[in-house]
């Protein structure tokens, strides 16, 4: 692939052994493969406060939320792992989500998702792997100009899912979500050509 896409993944939990964190960084490694450079984001490493429109009018977008948006402009792809909270995205998602869109002057709309492609995936002990909450996921994306990917990937029991070294049991399903790191990595190169 002569064209090097740049992807950002992340996972919308905060917990060290999160399921969804270990589940983004196979599919990483799917896109590294196929030629994309991955960065992987750990939300811990950006803490964000509410979003509060009183706390932005009174002192402006936060330094991590800045930083953040900085990330995600300078990356083509999103890969996310998104956790399921009764029945929908986490609440530290849904609020990066909603400081990354806050315009700065002199900035397009929506410059940190306009034009990105995702994909998006999800981990769960529950039966459904966290399936609703990437309905959710899917749609918010949509609304904010994210292209995102046809294919998905919920890990159901996940608490029994994975080996030692982060890697999943079932070789089917390790090798589903390797694919859509490939993809997204194949998808962004052919867009930006």
């Amino acid at each position: 692939m002569s064209y090097t896409p740049r992807i950002l993944a992340f996972a919308g939990s905060a917990r060290k052994d999160s399921f969804n964190k270990r589940v983004v960084q196979i599919a990483a490694n799917g896109a590294r493969t196929a030629g994309a450079d991955v960065t992987y984001l750990d939300f811990r490493d950006l803490p964000l406060p509410l979003y509060d429109q009183d706390l932005e009018a009174e002192q402006g977008i936060p330094e991590n939320a800045l930083k953040l948006k900085e990330l995600m402009k300078s990356h083509q792809g999103l890969l996310i792992a998104s956790p399921e909270y009764n029945s929908s995205v986490t609440p530290l998602l849904k609020n990066a989500i909603d400081w990354a869109s806050r315009p700065v002057a002199g900035e397009a709309p929506l410059a940190a998702f306009a034009d990105k492609v995702a994909g998006i995936m999800s981990a769960s002990p529950g039966g459904l792997g966290g399936l609703r909450g990437l309905v959710h996921l899917r749609s918010i994306l949509g609304n904010i100009r994210v292209l995102v990917l046809p294919e998905q990937v919920a890990v159901m029991k996940a608490h029994e899912a994975f080996n030692p070294d982060g890697t999943l049991k079932d070789p089917q399903q390790q090798q589903t979500v390797e694919q859509i790191g490939a993809k997204l990595a194949m998808v962004v190169a052919k867009l930006n050509v």
